[in-house]
Order: structure tokens, then C-alpha cells, then sequence
């Protein structure tokens, strides 16, 4: 199997699996902001995980920077609204499928032009 599919599984995966949850969650609670960061930040242990996921989504954003740039990967915006409405989980794994596919197609140019 391809590199690029497996991101694509993983995007999937990663679309699914915290929508699941979310919509668990607004079964329970509705919207509820409160709640939602009560829970959130409740414990050491879950405020630990929702530290490390905002530090590296941060860090995503650099790498989404220099990477959509080094390889002109046009709508670098999809992948932060991927970031900001379903999460790391997908949008980390959807960047690289793209980037991956785009990769895949500079190599098979380059290999036509000889």
C-alpha cells in the first residue's frame, strides 16, 4: 500500500473517531461551552492531552507553513479549517496525503521529461 493511502485511512479515521465523541458529548450536554472546557481541562490527565494537542497544532501550522510553500501546495487554508473544526487527527493526516500525491506527481513529471 502507498504512503498516501495510508494518510488517507488515517484522515478518515481521524474525521470519525473525534466526531464521535463530539456528538456524544452534545447528546449529553447540547451546547454547552462550560461544560465542554470543564471537561476538558477537568483532570491533570486531560488537561495534559489538551495541552500536548494544542502545542502540536501549533507546531502543525509551522510545518503546514514551510511545506505548503517548499512544494506550492495551493489552499493552505483547507487544512487549517480542517485543524480548527475536526482537529489535529485529520487535518495533519489530510496535509500529507496532499502533499504525498503532489509529490508523487513532481517524480512522475520529472521521469516524462527525460
Amino acid at each position: 500500500m502507498k504512503k498516501k493511502h495510508v494518510y488517507l485511512i488515517l484522515a478518515v479515521i481521524g474525521f470519525v473517531g473525534p466526531y464521535y465523541f463530539l456528538i456524544s458529548f452534545l447528546a449529553a450536554h447540547g451546547v454547552d461551552g462550560k461544560a465542554f472546557v470543564q471537561q476538558l481541562f477537568g483532570t491533570k490527565i486531560s488537561s495534559m492531552f489538551a495541552v500536548d494537542l494544542l502545542v502540536s497544532s501549533v507546531v502543525f501550522l509551522c510545518y503546514l507553513r514551510q511545506e505548503a510553500t517548499r512544494y506550492s501546495i495551493e489552499y493552505r487554508w483547507v487544512y487549517v479549517v480542517a485543524l480548527l473544526t475536526v482537529g489535529l487527527s485529520f487535518a495533519l493526516p489530510l496535509f500529507l496525503y496532499v502533499r504525498e500525491s503532489h509529490l508523487e506527481a513532481k517524480a512522475v513529471a520529472a521521469r516524462s521529461s527525460f
